[in-house]
């Protein structure tokens, strides 16, 4: 037998995300933003941290690219799945959390301990209404939300608008480059790569006699300039961030997340829960998942290289978190899945439906959700979508935040999948 060589990174997916991924996904090192603070708005109304709601907070981790559902939850069931993939399907006998149809990739074995508590569940055959294949508009429709809305305001910017906060400490997007399409919109946000240097520049231990600050704070309160706000909310959030910087870098409980850049997200995001200063969203991006070429087997590829990531990476959050998990819901999904059948590169190419996983607090887990329908392994087919992944962000919305679904995704009806608890 001979092992077929991975393909580089040039060659292993499109020309459409490799332009994408160079906004700043996961992909490679972890960007870093600084002081990025978004605003959506000129004027803003600040409102303490310590005034926040206690909702716990929800973490959005996207798989830039287009993961392969079909290799992460394997349908070890539907005979197609191995007719259709006869060098890169995942044996049955490898597969864990299995039952009688479905079972998870060997490497999310690390997540088995919150599988069995209940904790973890996962969603098939999720998606679009309508398949898209396109990286840049399939992100786009996913993040906003909102089909044939003009508005540029994102499922997530919506989600945190909809209490009286007007707080940058309201939501968190971890790493560089741009940040999701889900949090654009009014509402502001903070973004950046290193918690120790989300900061205004110059405020640091260069400057021991803060003149830095005392400039700008004689620059601009009092202002009537337009900027002027914008700019007092910076100083609020920059200032009652410091919990979180004050939090301990070496995670706890024995946690280790791996030396990667989404290990390095997620430890951040666990510091982020840790500061408890009122961050109810965190997002974080993470590719590259577009596997044309060289997702590979069990011995080599990069499916096995990432989803060693994504096991190891999520199981180290939430250990690190101990108790605080208990109020975190964590949210994985990507922007569409890859066909049935393998193509001669050992990839698979653009397809439709798709997995999603959610982890943490509120979820009812150790167990599989979503409708089937066999898959056929002929051609370029696709698994169908038979739940609209708003569905399933839904109930995580209305369980986990106590609002209206239809105020966070509009003319939209959803689906009773049953997945989440009240809190």
């Amino acid at each position: 037998m001979t092992t077929p060589i991975p393909a580089g990174p040039e060659s292993a997916c499109c020309s459409e995300f490799a332009g994408l991924s160079r906004r700043g996904f996961l992909t490679g090192t972890v960007a870093l933003v600084g002081t990025s603070t978004a605003f959506g708005s000129t004027l803003l109304t600040v409102s303490s941290a310590a005034a926040a709601t206690a909702r716990g907070t929800l973490l959005v981790l996207s798989l830039r690219g287009a993961a392969d559902g079909l290799s992460l939850v394997v349908p070890h069931g539907d005979p197609t799945y191995y007719s259709a993939r006869p060098r890169i399907a995942i044996p049955s006998s490898t597969l864990v959390a299995k039952d009688g149809f479905f079972g998870m990739h060997p490497n999310l074995a690390p997540l088995l301990p919150l599988w069995s508590s209940g904790k973890f569940a996962a969603i098939h055959a999720t998606g679009l209404p309508a398949p898209n294949r396109s990286h840049f508009s399939a992100m786009e429709e996913v993040e906003d939300a909102d089909p044939g809305s003009s508005a540029r305001v994102g499922w997530l910017n919506r989600l945190i608008g909809l209490d009286s906060e007007s707080s940058p400490l309201q939501a968190f997007s971890v790493g560089g480059g741009v940040a999701p399409t889900s949090l654009a919109g009014p509402q502001p946000y903070l973004s950046a790569g290193n918690i120790d240097d989300l900061r205004i520049p110059g405020d640091d231990e260069w400057d021991p006699d803060s003149r830095r600050m005392r400039s700008l704070h004689t620059l601009w309160d009092g202002s009537r300039s337009p900027l002027a706000g914008p700019m007092a909310s910076t100083f609020r959030a920059n200032a009652e961030f410091e919990p979180v910087r004050q939090t301990p870098e070496t995670p706890a409980n024995g946690a280790t997340y791996g030396d990667t850049d989404l290990g390095r997200a997620l430890q951040t995001a666990a510091r982020v829960v840790k500061g408890d200063v009122g961050v109810e969203v965190i997002t974080v991006d993470h590719g590259d998942w577009d596997m044309h070429t060289g997702l590979g087997t069990l011995e080599w590829g990069r499916m096995l290289k990432l989803s060693a990531e994504l096991g190891q990476g999520l199981a180290g959050f939430f250990t690190d978190l101990g108790a605080l998990g208990d109020k975190v819901t964590v949210v994985v999904l990507s922007e569409f899945g890859r066909r049935v059948k393998e193509n001669g590169n050992h990839g698979l190419d653009h397809g439709y439906g798709n997995v999603m996983l959610v982890l943490g607090a509120g979820v009812k887990g150790g167990q599989y959700y979503g409708t089937w329908t066999n898959l056929t392994g002929e051609g370029d087919s696709d698994l169908l979508v038979t739940t609209d992944y708003r569905s399933v962000l839904s109930e995580v919305v209305s369980a986990r935040f106590g609002v209206s679904p239809a105020s966070v995704f509009p003319q939209f009806q959803p689906e009773p999948l049953g997945l989440m608890r009240s809190s």
